[in-house]
């Protein structure tokens, strides 16, 4: 269920997670690959860093529940402190808030 909502995050008549949380500054980003049921490539979640990837791992844990791992790969140099911080806190609101209350937890 967690690694469908990440390959089709916009899948028609199913809850909405990802579009909603976005900012003004953020785009929904494309799936690149999606080997079911343990990985998803997201492109970038933001215009301004248009070679950045998502990589989202998915294992499952104890009792009924997922792990979630994500990785943001750049080919760039890193940025400086504040924006890692900034992009950071963006994909874990919407993964481990916004898509988690989207399960009603």
């Amino acid at each position: 269920m967690v690694w469908r909502s990440l390959a089709v995050p916009d899948e028609r008549g199913t809850r909405a997670w990802l579009a909603d949380g976005l900012r003004s500054d953020e785009v929904v980003p494309t799936v690149l690959e999606a080997d079911e049921p343990h990985r998803v490539l997201w492109s970038t979640l933001w215009p301004h860093r248009p070679e950045d990837v998502i990589e989202l791992l998915v294992e499952p844990a104890a009792r009924d529940t997922t792990r979630l791992r994500s990785t943001h790969l750049t080919p760039h140099d890193l940025p400086p402190d504040a924006k890692v911080g900034h992009l950071r806190e963006r994909v874990n609101q919407l993964l481990f808030a916004d898509l988690r209350f989207s399960y009603g937890q």
